[in-house]
């Protein structure tokens, strides 16, 4: 009998079996979508100041409506349903919870326990981030991040919060990327609060590390039980292994992208080459006796946000950024502070409209590498992935977002291949659930899976959202079928 060659179909997310209890989600942030920008008891975050900086975002845009979540809540929550997700990712924001930095506002908690009545009505687990970059401007007045004294109000927030939802949250983040409102914040000025002072972007980090550390063993006290962080991670790629120029500027940018912010977490310390390039800043002055057994305090998850990687170089070169320059029109400057000279050459790859490149195996080896790395590494979850491209509404209507769809599928693929190497990673939420305010972009940014028309505010789900939703469908499917077997 002649051999015959048997065939096995890929593995796609539609046909691949999942992990048992394996997430899916989606997420926002309550400065992008809640717009009620002084409604309810709530007053200036840095990013309602910062937005009537001339010049500081693209078009003159505001918060002021963003997609107007905040009046639209139950709305977006049966989208969510209709989407299949398991969980959806929102942030409080500080400035509603405790206007001004002074006492609890009773109104803008009731919106968070609304919102979460109406998630746990639908069947979708809450999953809170605490700080999502909007520090009242009152506390910023008083030094922001780079005075010691806003972690101890970040815990004062943080126990208002639990006390109103404790009772049916469950999973608690303390901080959302916190290079973005420490470096681009404090030293690029891209970010609210705009300032470029590389010593207050220094304290920044390891003010809201302690804050970060402070928060999880008060609210573990309280009976917490899922605690984590959400960090924004990236591969450090020299262009040439071989070129000791590009050898230490990959070190330089892993250590300002990724460890001095996963060290003192998982480890209990600050990278010694991070402490040695940062020392001119000042990093050793602010760190006191107590502070990394604080802040190294076990944590239950770790959440990652990932968009892209990185080819890094020391050499200059007229090639593209790094993505961080922002829709701001007023000078900025770089948040690579003490490595102003690190380049990042283009690798001819596809790039989404925030000129980030395309690369899904980058996920994959990212969450591979974290798990080799860190020996006391907890449970990962991807809680951002997602891409901006420039939507077209189509005749019929819709928007037929294949760039994005692909993207969102080959990252969920690259997923599924870090799972089989090893890594544990238990949930994977898109960004974003809907179109919003993009920062220093304003609205000319669109990551959602589900459209905002922003002068009707009319919501329509995208084929990437659409696409998503068939991938939740099959492997909860997969899910029933392997259980039933």
């Amino acid at each position: 009998m002649p051999f015959e060659a048997t065939t096995h179909p890929a593995i796609t997310p539609f046909n691949r079996v999942w992990p048992e209890g394996f997430l899916w989600g989606s997420a926002t942030a309550a400065a992008q979508v809640e717009g009620a920008s002084h409604e309810g008891g709530k007053e200036d975050s840095v990013w309602d100041a910062f937005a009537r900086i001339p010049g500081a975002i693209a078009n003159g845009e505001t918060l002021k409506d963003a997609v107007q979540h905040y009046h639209r809540m139950p709305q977006d929550v049966r989208i969510m349903k209709e989407l299949g997700l398991d969980s959806y990712r929102f942030s409080t924001s500080w400035s509603r919870v405790r206007p001004g930095g002074r006492a609890a506002n009773a109104e803008g908690l009731d919106f968070y326990s609304r919102l979460v009545d109406e998630l746990l009505d639908a069947g979708i687990l809450p999953w809170l981030t605490l700080y999502h970059w909007d520090l009242p401007q009152a506390l910023e007045e008083k030094g922001g991040w780079a005075n010691r004294d806003t972690a101890y109000r970040f815990v004062d927030y943080a126990n208002d919060v639990y006390s109103a939802l404790g009772d049916r949250v469950q999973h608690w983040t303390t901080f959302n990327e916190p290079f973005c409102s420490s470096l681009l914040g404090y030293a690029a000025g891209v970010h609210a609060p705009g300032r470029q002072e590389p010593k207050a972007a220094v304290a920044a980090i390891h003010h809201q590390h302690l804050a970060h550390g402070l928060a999880v063993n008060e609210l573990r006290s309280r009976g917490a039980q899922q605690l984590g962080i959400t960090l924004n991670l990236s591969n450090s790629i020299p262009r040439d292994p071989s070129d000791p120029v590009d050898l230490d500027a990959a070190r330089r940018f892993d250590s300002l992208q990724n460890r001095i912010f996963l060290d003192p977490i998982l480890r209990g310390v600050y990278p010694e080459d991070s402490l040695n390039d940062l020392e001119q800043f000042g990093i050793r002055d602010v760190i006191k006796p107590g502070d990394l057994e604080i802040i190294g305090a076990p944590i239950d998850f770790l959440g990652v946000n990932h968009y892209h990687d990185d080819l890094i170089s020391g050499h200059p070169t007229d090639e593209h950024g790094d993505g961080h320059s922002g829709g701001a029109t007023r000078p900025t400057s770089s948040c690579w502070i003490g490595s102003e000279d690190i380049a990042f050459p283009s690798r001819g790859l596809p790039r989404t409209a925030m000129n980030w490149e395309v690369n899904p195996d980058g996920l994959r080896k990212l969450l591979v590498r974290l798990g080799e790395e860190y020996p006391t590494l907890p449970p990962l979850y991807i809680t951002e992935n997602g891409a901006a491209y420039d939507d077209v509404v189509s005749p019929d209507g819709a928007v037929h977002d294949a760039e994005r769809t692909q993207f969102v599928l080959d990252h969920i693929t690259a997923v599924g291949e870090a799972l089989d190497q090893g890594a544990d990673v238990r949930g994977y939420f898109v960004w974003s659930l809907l179109d919003n305010f993009e920062w220093s972009w304003g609205y000319g940014k669109r990551f959602g899976v589900v459209r905002v028309d922003y002068d009707t505010f009319e919501r329509k789900v995208k084929d990437s959202g659409l696409a998503y939703s068939r991938v939740i469908a099959s492997a909860k499917a997969s899910a029933t079928a392997t259980v039933n077997a």
